[in-house]
């Protein structure tokens, strides 16, 4: 179908994005509301998207030592309570169960907003000696925490997630192991997976998470020059293990207090998938994330088509490839392919009786819409070849987007004008507490404090630290 007459299936991002937001979700069959306010249905296409996002993690948390366990759903209300700054930061957002059973309970019981506190607890039990040490755990499990403003994926009542939670032996230790978490896990998935480019850095004092001396963040500019908070590690010192006494015996048998980590990921990425990539046409996932790679259409219902895309379904299969065969000829040419385009695979390779008779398929990529014709002997090396293309082409664009939305700034106020449409970067000695505040008025936030270079400052007081300002979702 030619461009000019391709009928428009979404409100253009440019007219409304929040609203082509909900369309992506609904016409692409990613997700839809559930009964309760603000809680989420994932469709089979959109918990695909997740599988692969919880695969390309847990593997990664996995090799830096992290091990998988799984806590209860209901916490003790008094857990929370034991560490003040924790539960006041969490108090809005709290589910509580006090009838079970037909009865009232004794003690309230919170539905988890995050673990924290029964983690606290459990290591408490588990650690007794440095030799315990570090004790490095990972958990995947739904939290419920009661939005205000709900929008699915990016706040909902009830979400899933992974939360990381260690304990150490130095403050230092513990530093560089939740370094390591959001370099190593957190930074690399998002942008060799994910190929969507984040900013690193810390959070401000009025930013940080409940609980914590140091958040560490990455931050994704979405195709609206809006921030997303896309994944966070924090430092909690000791706060946790006063609370909890997690102690443990050192080498000369006195007893110390651990240090603490926590950190976490979880489905408000598919959020940024979409926003980060999609277009007018719908979602865009890169290859590496997506779970479809490549979908061969049949054109029309034909036998002789059908077995060979059987074919072709196989050697690609046999190549690695992740792919699918659309044989539902039943239905329109053009809406099949509009569905597919909305869904954002990668590759489509239409195969019609003129393909057939030249022993090739006509293979499109969804992020430039090229169309370029391939033999059957030589499809698998080129789909390959080309998804990898593809990949780095997405991260290029996207790295591209995000730095031609970043200015440079040295005043509060061109620093507000600059985050209308994208970040700003200013000195955080110009902006200080005292901008923080007068930009909050805004709805402009610090998204973080970095170097001058983009990496995570030792010292966020140092002179060459920047703070970098946007809206958010």
């Amino acid at each position: 179908m030619p461009k000019s007459s391709r009928p428009q299936v979404l409100t253009p991002q440019q007219d409304d994005f929040p609203r082509w937001y909900q369309e992506v979700l609904d016409k692409a069959q990613v997700a839809d509301n559930g009964p309760v306010r603000g809680t989420i249905v994932i469709r089979p296409y959109g918990y695909g998207i997740w599988e692969r996002m919880q695969s390309e993690v847990d593997s990664r948390i996995k090799a830096t030592g992290a091990e998988n366990v799984y806590l209860p759903l209901l916490i003790p209300e008094s857990y929370l309570r034991r560490e003040a700054e924790h539960v006041e930061g969490f108090s809005p957002e709290l589910a509580v169960v006090t009838h079970a059973g037909g009865k009232e309970l004794a003690e309230p019981l919170v539905v988890r907003p995050t673990s924290e506190t029964l983690f606290g607890e459990l290591m408490s039990k588990w650690i007794q000696s440095y030799r315990d040490l570090p004790l490095l755990l990972n958990q995947w499990a739904n939290v419920v925490r009661w939005e205000m403003r709900p929008r699915l994926f990016l706040r909902t009542t009830e979400f899933l997630w992974q939360e990381g939670h260690t304990a150490h032996a130095s403050r230092r230790d513990a530093a560089e192991y939740a370094r390591r978490i959001h370099l190593g896990v957190y930074r690399e998935f998002l942008e060799e997976v994910m190929a969507l480019p984040v900013l690193v850095g810390v959070k401000t004092a009025q930013e940080r998470f409940a609980g914590a001396i140091n958040t560490l963040t990455c931050e994704a500019m979405m195709r609206d020059g809006k921030a997303l908070q896309m994944a966070t590690s924090h430092e909690f010192g000791q706060n946790f293990a006063n609370a909890f006494d997690i102690t443990f015996l050192d080498d000369q048998g006195t007893e110390q207090h651990c240090w603490t980590t926590s950190w976490g990921s979880s489905t408000r990425m598919v959020g940024g998938l979409i926003m980060g990539h999609g277009d007018d046409r719908g979602l865009m996932v890169p290859p590496r994330l997506a779970s479809i790679q490549a979908v061969v259409v049949i054109v029309r219902d034909d036998a002789t088509l059908l077995e060979a895309g059987e074919g072709l379904l196989r050697q690609l299969s046999d190549a690695g490839v992740r792919a699918r065969l659309d044989k539902a000829t039943d239905q329109g040419l053009g809406r099949r392919i509009t569905d597919w385009e909305l869904k954002g695979v990668p590759l489509r390779l239409e195969l019609g009786p003129r393909d057939l008779a030249a022993s090739s398929v006509t293979m499109v990529r969804r992020d430039t819409q090229e169309k370029t014709p391939v033999g059957f002997d030589a499809l698998a090396a080129v789909v390959v070849e080309t998804l990898d293309d593809i990949q780095q082409s997405m991260f290029d664009s996207a790295r591209l987007r995000l730095e031609s939305a970043t200015m440079t700034t040295g005043s509060i106020d061109e620093a507000r004008e600059a985050a209308r449409t994208g970040f700003a970067r200013i000195p955080w000695r110009v902006l200080g507490e005292e901008g923080e505040t007068v930009l909050a008025e805004d709805a402009i936030s610090v998204r973080c404090l970095q170097t001058e270079n983009g990496e995570i400052p030792d010292d966020p007081d140092a002179d060459d630290v920047v703070a970098v300002v946007g809206r958010s979702y």
